[in-house]
């Protein structure tokens, strides 16, 4: 694969190339862009895979959905409907995606909308009986068109965008310089016990005068599904099959498996069959199965009803989590004295 990527460098070019137009007919108003009158956040990264853009957008609800009426705006990855869709009682992940179903699921005090078309998607957020103060912008950063008022860029620590180059040839929608557009960069899923350091280091690597935070992956304490909770301290001695479909599962394993236990392993939003259900149900016999909450939305059966378990996550700063607030809370305090 490392040789193939080489191989394809003259195309690594060409796209980056392509990429770099866009963004300069965006950027001298070629192509247009469209603002609007209240706050939009986008948390989005410039690479592809997981950077934890999931429980980031949690963190913000947590911090912001007491004090504002807030919508999350997703593209719905995967999802089987076209368009603009608002969640409701009859919405499913098949529906939504995965993960705008989880924010729906978890927060049933904020809207939670699906659009290909961001632009679209806000203004039929704005046309809602119960308009929404806030708008965040799941997994947006590319998205020109909407021309948001915050942009959070998220890179995990174990694959940092410095690092990389342009697809094909590595991980990068963009080249890297697309980090500029950032108001902050948060280094994910970085070690709990990241030395200050080490930090500065990441910090001179990134080499923008941006804001740059640390934060790190926080597992609960207990599993659940529909009517249960178990302690994990018990379950991970227990022989057990764990499950995910995510893009980097290995943080997710390596905090519960044991040699005994059955690893199952499936691509990132997948969508999984009555008989893969089955089979599951087959390999596990009468123990429990573990999986991701952003796998459990798609998972969750009558068929495993009883021992299906998702463990929850949350995103957690390395320190100075205060600062990220106030920067947060001083955009909006600004978008609210300059209407």
């Amino acid at each position: 694969m490392i040789l193939l990527r080489k191989l394809l460098f003259p195309f690594a070019i060409l796209y980056g190339l392509l990429t770099s137009l866009r963004i300069y007919l965006y950027d001298k108003g070629i192509f247009k862009s469209y603002s609007f009158d209240i706050p939009v956040i986008v948390v989005g990264n410039i690479s592809v895979g997981g950077t934890g853009k999931t429980p980031q957008i949690e963190y913000l609800i947590r911090l912001l959905s007491s004090k504002y009426k807030i919508a999350t705006l997703s593209r719905g990855y995967k999802r089987k409907s076209k368009g603009f869709v608002l969640a409701d009682a009859a919405s499913t992940a098949e529906i939504l995606g995965d993960e705008p179903f989880q924010y729906f699921k978890k927060f049933p005090e904020i809207k939670v909308a699906v659009d290909e078309d961001r632009k679209n998607g806000i203004e039929q957020l704005l046309n809602q009986k119960s308009r929404p103060e806030i708008i965040l912008l799941d997994d947006a950063f590319q998205h020109r068109k909407v021309k948001a008022g915050f942009y959070i860029l998220l890179t995990a620590y174990e694959d940092l965008f410095c690092d990389d180059f342009i697809l094909p040839t590595g991980n990068l929608r963009e080249t890297r310089n697309g980090a500029k557009r950032a108001n902050m960069i948060i280094v994910s899923k970085c070690p709990p016990t990241i030395s200050q350091l080490e930090q500065e280091t990441i910090k001179k690597k990134i080499g923008f005068d941006i804001p740059i935070f640390f934060s790190f992956i926080d597992y609960d304490n207990k599993v659940y599904n529909q009517n249960d909770t178990l302690e994990v301290s018990e379950i991970k001695s227990k022989e057990k099959v764990l499950l995910a479909g995510i893009a980097n599962p290995k943080p997710f394993f390596d905090y519960l498996k044991t040699k005994k236990d059955d690893i199952l392993t499936f691509s990132d939003h997948h969508h999984f069959s009555e008989s893969e259900i089955i089979n599951f149900k087959n390999i596990a016999r009468d123990k429990v199965i573990i999986t991701t909450e952003k796998d459990f939305v798609r998972l969750n059966s009558e068929i495993l009803a009883k021992q299906l378990y998702y463990l929850p996550i949350k995103s957690k700063f390395i320190d100075n989590h205060e600062a990220f607030d106030e920067s947060i809370l001083n955009y909006l305090g600004a978008c609210s004295r300059n209407r």
